[in-house]
């Protein structure tokens, strides 16, 4: 798959869970409950023990999810990822090594950003989108203001997210968004309900 192509997979998703586990099977299971409530998107963070394993098990259980790998500091563990089977890599800061790697493959590489200053480094370095981290602090409206002079820019936020806002932070022109703490907590039927109720919520916004 091109990289426009899962870009643009991603933005139909509108959705990214954010999974963070114990274990490698664990990290397994967050992660079909998510799907299983219909998110189509996966994020495997690094701070899972193997998560490797579980990146490679999902994406061939899953063929048309999108799995993707964050906590990814360097360009050498977004190989690792890639080899896995990570069809896009999130890492909560730019990295320049890890675009150009990501960019040679075709692969989207969101880095977290926090200013205009490293969003335009982001983008000089081929990243059309970024994960804004941790959205918590800046809130909804901090979109439209970074993307008054940087209207060609894509922005994830993640961090803050919850059904409560959900919605803010797509009118102010998030054009997907990543959900961890307030989507993955509780059972595994926790999980999947509150999945359900993140993909109603969004299932009306244009």
């Amino acid at each position: 798959m091109q990289m426009i192509d899962t870009l643009q997979k991603l933005r139909e998703s509108k959705i990214v869970a954010v999974i963070r586990a114990e274990t490698s099977q664990e990290a397994i299971e967050f992660s079909e409950a998510c799907i299983r409530g219909g998110i189509t998107s996966i994020e495997l963070t690094y701070t899972i023990p193997q998560v490797e394993e579980a990146i490679e098990t999902l994406s061939e259980r899953f063929p048309d999810t999108l799995v993707g790998a964050g906590t990814v500091l360097d360009a050498t563990t977004a190989k690792m990822a890639m080899q896995s089977g990570a069809e896009y890599i999130v890492s909560p800061g730019f990295d320049k090594e890890t675009a150009s790697l990501c960019n040679l493959y075709q692969i989207p590489y969101l880095p977290g950003c926090m200013t205009v200053s490293e969003m335009m480094t982001a983008l000089s370095s081929g990243c059309s989108m970024i994960k804004l981290f941790p959205g918590g602090v800046f809130g909804p409206k901090a979109i439209k203001q970074f993307k008054a002079p940087l209207p060609q820019l894509s922005i994830m936020p993640t961090g803050g997210v919850d059904l409560s806002n959900i919605d803010d932070w797509f009118e102010n022109g998030a054009e997907v968004v990543g959900v961890g703490s307030s989507l993955i907590k509780g059972s595994l039927k926790d999980i999947e309900n509150a999945s359900r109720k993140f993909v109603f919520k969004v299932s009306n916004l244009k």
